[in-house]
């Protein structure tokens, strides 16, 4: 069926704003980001002297920028796999057992995620305080002394691990709710007839959810993985500002102290193209990994 002239020109009149606010806050900026990493621009010279791949050559032997992109790294390892799978285990639970008031549970596991950032960093780093927080009331409860005197943020083997906490503390409701429909949507007599034959909660997930939500899984684990990476910017700048001696920046933290810290806009915008280039590099390759074999 052909399309007249008439509702050709309003589908494109739909379609303009939407192909505009692309090109002005996208498209844009991503060539402007590209063109200023080829420059030696400052906050005072923004597109300044052409220094060609003197930028990229000089942050592939920075020390300082592989330190960031390890931090990163490990943070996109811990992060999404603990948060599918503890969303995914706390989805099964609200779903599938005789749990009481699961309403109220799934409220409570959700609330974190409508919480800003900034305000669950700054709760955060009282929670870890080493002489208010409940760390070290933990350890005073407990007797461990060694937990009353340790500085969660200012250790550079926790850092990590206490940025990663939050970032699946934050993030694990969302997901939750997202596992929750998708369980509903199994027919229930899939599990009746499961639980007849003997299977427990742990075979139920390994033998009849993973598969059945494997499309669900591949399409969270990307979407974990990106909102990762752009949350450790927000969580790290927040409680530790990138110390105790850079053990917990981020490659995101990074361009930002280059760009406005130091001043080197182009050095910045480098790292932002080769962040983007990762971030693409890793999507495609955890949808190959997680992808339904034919």
């Amino acid at each position: 069926m052909k399309i007249k002239k008439q509702e050709k020109i309003f589908i494109a009149a739909c379609l303009f704003p939407a192909l505009l606010l692309t090109v002005v806050f996208f498209l844009a900026p991503l060539f402007r980001g590209l063109a200023l990493s080829f420059t030696k621009s400052t906050s005072t010279n923004i597109g300044g002297e052409f220094v060609g791949l003197k930028n990229y050559i000089d942050l592939f032997s920075d020390p300082y920028f592989y330190q960031a992109l390890g931090n990163t790294f490990k943070l996109l390892l811990f992060v999404p796999f603990c948060l599918n799978a503890l969303a995914l285990t706390l989805a099964f639970l609200v779903t599938q057992t005789r749990l009481r008031e699961r309403g109220f549970y799934r409220f409570l596991f959700f609330f974190p995620s409508i919480i800003s950032a900034t305000a669950l960093g700054v709760l955060w780093s009282n929670i870890y305080s080493p002489t208010l927080g409940i760390v070290k009331k933990l350890g005073e409860l407990l007797g461990i002394s060694s937990l009353q005197s340790l500085a969660v943020l200012g250790n550079q083997k926790t850092v990590l691990i206490a940025v990663g906490v939050v970032m699946v503390w934050q993030s694990v409701g969302y997901y939750m709710v997202m596992y929750i429909a998708s369980i509903d949507g199994i027919d229930t007599s899939v599990f009746e007839a499961a639980t007849m034959d003997g299977c427990g909660i742990i075979k139920k997930i390994v033998y009849i959810t993973l598969p059945i939500l494997r499309n669900m899984i591949s399409v969270t684990f990307v979407l974990s993985l990106s909102s990762a990476l752009a949350m450790s910017y927000i969580i790290t700048s927040v409680m530790t500002a990138g110390g105790p001696s850079g053990s917990s920046t981020v490659i995101l933290y990074y361009m930002y102290k280059q760009a406005f810290e130091q001043s080197n806009f182009g050095y910045a915008m480098s790292v932002a193209v080769v962040t983007l280039i990762l971030a693409f590099l890793l999507s495609k390759l955890s949808r190959c990994l997680t992808a339904e074999r034919e």
